[in-house]
């Protein structure tokens, strides 16, 4: 079926929009104006992009981001129509659709990942669970918040910026990174004991303690009390930030 002359009108203004440099302009519509609505879409998402990844861009220069930016425009079919999940979609991009380039740092992707995290969890509709009294949390169900997110990462995402840039990856990095009680998203860096404790609370659904650290003690292969004085403690700190919340058993 053929389409409608406006149909086609509006699928030439939009090839021509997201790639001006490559396409032929609509006919009939006066280069000003073609040159107002380029500007105005390309500016916008752009925008958006480098707000949602700041440290990205700083490892740019104008040119090559410009260029990537380009590439997402042009060669991404987007699965949402709002601006608010452009982040979402320039990440989805950059792990679907994009061919590492020369300028493209090794780690790209997973620090897009760790920025775009943090928009995440700052417009996630979900909120902080109510925490039980003050009661004991080896008698309690202890949970994950569902606004914490605990990661694991090649590179240390966390302390990349202009004046670090590893080449290789390193030893797994481990963070927990969070929306605290009052709306702020927070980071911490884990251990790994800490970081696999945590995702057996993720996953457990709401055990006892004692059954979490008696897994976690079988897997190190050591003795419950000899992890369960410094798991308490920590994940007595992890409660009070919410990062944690118990529910009666």
């Amino acid at each position: 079926m053929s389409q409608s002359p406006l149909r086609d009108s509006q699928l030439r203004m939009a090839r021509y929009l997201r790639d001006p440099a490559n396409e032929t302009p609509p006919e009939g519509v006066e280069a000003r104006r073609l040159k107002i609505y380029q500007d105005l879409i390309y500016n916008n998402i752009e925008g958006f992009i480098s707000s949602g990844f700041p440290v990205l861009r700083t490892l740019y220069d104008d040119s090559d981001w410009h260029a990537l930016v380009r590439q997402f425009i042009d060669g991404h079919r987007c699965h949402t129509p709002y601006f608010l999940e452009i982040s979402q979609e320039f990440l989805r991009f950059l792990m679907e659709d994009h061919s590492p380039r020369d300028c493209d740092p090794p780690f790209l992707n997973e620090l897009a990942h760790y920025e775009w995290v943090e928009l995440g969890l700052d417009v996630a509709v979900e909120e902080v669970p109510e925490d039980v009294s003050e009661q004991d949390l080896r008698a309690l169900q202890v949970h994950l918040s569902p606004l914490a997110w605990i990661l694991a990462y090649q590179y240390p995402v966390h302390q990349i910026g202009a004046g670090f840039q590893p080449r290789e990856a390193a030893e797994p990095t481990f963070l927990a990174v969070y929306r605290d009680r009052s709306d702020k998203v927070q980071f911490m860096a884990l251990n790994d004991a800490m970081a696999r404790l945590l995702g057996l609370i993720r996953d457990g659904g709401g055990q006892s303690l004692p059954t979490v650290l008696a897994q976690l003690a079988a897997e190190l292969g050591l003795e419950v009390n000899a992890i369960a004085g410094f798991a308490v403690d920590e994940l007595n700190r992890l409660r009070s930030l919410g990062v944690i919340y118990c529910t009666m058993a």
